[in-house]
């Protein structure tokens, strides 16, 4: 019974993150998340509307955005280097169920994004995966493998498509207050 009470009042933080991270004018974001024990560098940011499924476990460097309206299951870590673009409505997953266990149990690995990846939108990106630095992930893209860096994956299952230039000379940073 302890455990069931415990676990409701995860799930109640959770909820408020979500509901309370919205109202927050985004110069103060990401102090905000500070509070749960979600680290953003220097000239990142995570837009509004966006949904955590844990508190913690998220680490971002430095000029990285994720944008608009996407899924960030932290529950297992969720790792994030500098200069990555997360683009609108992307799902990154770190935890499932075992299909074949009879129980049903869950599994699930830590997702890390390497400096320089540029996710497109509406890609999921499931349990385990590591992008390597540089990758582009292509609109749409389903990630269930590893991805080499500078490398561009599209497709579902995601597979390679090209190499990418890796003499880039960019750097993200979107700090608008209401970006869409």
């Amino acid at each position: 019974m302890i455990h069931c009470i415990l676990l409701q009042c995860k799930f109640l933080i959770v909820a408020f993150l979500n509901l309370s991270y919205n109202i927050i004018p985004n110069p103060l974001r990401k102090y905000y998340l500070r509070l749960f024990n979600i680290r953003i560098g220097n000239s990142s940011y995570i837009h509004r509307h966006c949904r955590f499924f844990h508190v913690g476990k998220v680490t971002i460097g430095n000029n990285s955005t994720i944008n608009f309206g996407c899924y960030l299951d932290n529950r297992r870590g969720i790792y994030i280097g500098n200069n990555v673009g997360i683009a609108h409505d992307t799902k990154i997953y770190t935890l499932g169920h075992d299909f074949n266990d009879p129980h049903f149990q869950t599994k699930g690995a830590p997702v890390i994004i390497n400096d320089n990846v540029f996710i497109f939108s509406n890609s999921l990106i499931m349990p385990g995966v590591s992008l390597g630095e540089g990758a582009i992930i292509l609109a749409g893209s389903v990630v269930t493998k590893n991805v080499d860096p500078w490398t561009v994956v599209g497709g579902n299952p995601a597979t390679p498509i090209k190499k990418r230039n890796t003499n880039i000379e960019y750097s993200l940073s979107y700090p608008y207050m209401f970006a869409l």
